[in-house]
């Protein structure tokens, strides 16, 4: 009876462990399906376009009922701001990681450089990742802004500022004020996208120029005009 007793007080936490166990394998399964269903759309927008792809052909290229769809997004359009916040987060955390080259350099020279390692981070995502540019601006089905939510376009743009946030950062630790590095990095960004967007279209072919070799001009005469460069040549 003992023995019988305490088999009993040992089985009592074995159904909280298997509902939880069933609760994580249940979250998996769901995001499985979830990224499936992103793959689906991203292969769609790439395709047909973002206004050719339609819940019913993603549903068709994921496996599912356009029903079925409905589980996890409530529109074609919340799908695209799904696949463009995970694309935003990548470029976030590229950006992030980069480091500066900074051997044997002056606090001066590492901040420049720092700088040029962010904006380059930033530069290679989109150059490296095509299909990322095309998805973050509009490049699928021509460039316009699309039919997204107020907030749901607030929340994508932010993320996207966020990613510019450490360069106009360092252009202030560079001697900037706030107004001249909001001005610079939104130059930055111009010079990247309309860069890219002659790489992507061929149209760079026009000049008989390497996209590398604008964007590292650019930098070099960035990085020159800093008031932090200009204290470099005096050390």
């Amino acid at each position: 009876m003992a023995k019988s007793i305490s088999s009993r007080k040992a089985n009592t936490g074995k159904p909280g462990s298997t509902a939880q166990a069933r609760i994580i394998r249940e979250g998996a399964l769901n995001q499985a399906r979830r990224s499936l269903i992103l793959d689906a759309a991203r292969a769609a927008f790439s395709e047909l376009g973002l206004d050719g792809a339609s819940l019913r052909e993603i549903a068709k290229r994921a496996g599912y009922t356009p029903g079925a769809i409905y589980s996890y997004f409530a529109n074609l359009e919340e799908i695209y701001g799904a696949l463009l916040g995970e694309s935003l987060q990548r470029l976030n955390q590229v950006v992030h990681d980069a480091k500066a080259n900074t051997r044997a350099k002056p606090q001066t020279a590492e901040t420049t450089e720092l700088l040029r390692a962010k904006v380059e981070a930033f530069y290679t995502f989109y150059r490296d990742n095509p299909k990322e540019l095309d998805l973050g601006f509009y490049l699928f089905n021509g460039a316009k802004p699309r039919g997204l939510t107020p907030e749901l376009n607030h929340a994508l743009n932010e993320q996207l500022l966020a990613s510019l946030q450490p360069v106009r950062d360092l252009l202030v630790t560079a001697g900037l004020n706030t107004e001249e590095a909001t001005v610079e990095t939104s130059a930055v960004f111009a010079h990247i996208v309309g860069t890219l967007v002659l790489t992507h279209t061929g149209r760079i072919r026009l000049f008989q120029q390497s996209p590398d070799a604008l964007f590292e001009k650019y930098m070099n005469s960035l990085i020159q005009r800093l008031p932090v460069s200009h204290e470099q040549d005096f050390t």
